[in-house]
């Protein structure tokens, strides 16, 4: 790449800057019955209403979850697996098995990746950076998470029934897909920038908003910085998951640093269920700033409603062995702004 290009691109080590019309296609989100009971219920493409969604395992309707995601995005672009370049997917689960299985019984090429509850921006990001620079038309970016196969990989198979305190959160049953492309009529993408691991040396697995909170707030520092732009810049800007507990976090913080958040600043996790459901401190998985970004935001993006939106997915990268030999938990947040439609 000759250095005006990567000029062009590249507005620091952490901040690319899209310059071609780099556009998402069309989305989908398909959802568990908790969530599609929650406020954004109406806005979601399928929900299913048994958390088996048909299948004789969690971790198979994990997987049918990302596949219709996937396929009913690709209906509404109009597109066909074979006009697909590559899948940028992630889940939860080890050796990310649901990205894996989708790809396969898909049949479109397969770049893995996995970034916790950050996948959605990870994959996002990555997507349009390909699209930019030419090395495919389209690209399908997606990512899943299921809260029984979290629970039983991370903490204790439900059957257990543990308790959980307070601070914990409830990880999202669900999926999202979107279809990235140049040109059309779609929110473009502007911006992306990459997080730095941060690790502030908490250790307990369900105080996951506190420990992503300051990889958020380095990840949105930097964005600023890198951009020259302000919070007050953006008609919103939403966090993944950090919930009740990090969203207060990080937003103390920021405006610590000067960056006033008061009247853009939400949290996916605080947006996928009514205050009343039973979810403690709030929403997490990849499915959380998934299912949010795929359905409200990018509908009220294409409608109008809203100008620009930074949306900053955050992920814990602790591993159930990480943990149990007393390692804290490093987190990180990758960040993606979008500009509305049309």
């Amino acid at each position: 790449m000759s250095t005006s290009v990567a000029t062009r691109n590249r507005l620091s080590r952490q901040t690319w800057q899209f310059t071609e019309d780099v556009r998402i296609q069309a989305t989908a989100t398909v959802v568990g019955p908790k969530e599609g009971e929650g406020p954004l219920g109406a806005l979601f493409d399928r929900v299913y209403d048994d958390m088996y969604a048909g299948q004789d395992s969690w971790e198979k309707a994990e997987r049918i979850l990302m596949e219709d995601a996937v396929n009913i995005a690709l209906e509404k672009a109009r597109l066909k697996p074979d006009d697909i370049d590559q899948i940028l997917a992630g889940d939860l689960l080890n050796q990310n098995i649901t990205a894996n299985f989708t790809a396969e019984n898909l049949s479109i090429p397969l770049m893995g990746m996995y970034g916790a509850c950050s996948t959605s921006m990870l994959t996002l990001s990555n997507a349009a950076a390909l699209v930019n620079a030419g090395y495919a038309n389209y690209i399908i970016a997606a990512c899943s998470s299921h809260n029984a196969t979290a629970e039983r990989q991370y903490r204790y198979p439900t059957e257990y029934g543990g308790q959980k305190p307070p601070n914990a959160q409830w990880t999202v049953t669900g999926a999202g897909a979107a279809v990235v492309g140049i040109g059309g009529d779609g929110p473009r993408l502007t911006h992306a920038t990459i997080g730095k691991v941060m690790d502030l040396g908490i250790k307990d697995p369900f105080d996951m908003g506190a420990a992503m909170a300051p990889a958020a707030v380095s990840t949105l520092m930097t964005h600023f910085e890198d951009t020259g732009l302000r919070p007050q810049d953006y008609d919103l800007i939403v966090t993944g998951d950090l919930a009740s507990i990090g969203y207060a976090i990080a937003k103390d913080l920021l405006q610590k640093e000067g960056y006033d958040m008061d009247k853009v600043y939400n949290d996916c996790g605080l947006m996928v269920y009514h205050p009343d459901q039973e979810v403690f401190a709030g929403a997490s998985g990849c499915a959380s700033s998934a299912t949010v970004t795929y359905s409200y935001i990018v509908d009220q993006l294409s409608k109008g409603l809203l100008k620009k939106v930074l949306v900053c997915a955050t992920g814990a990268l602790l591993s159930p062995v990480s943990y149990q030999q007393g390692d804290s938990i490093p987190c990180i947040a990758h960040a993606v702004a979008f500009e509305g439609g049309k």
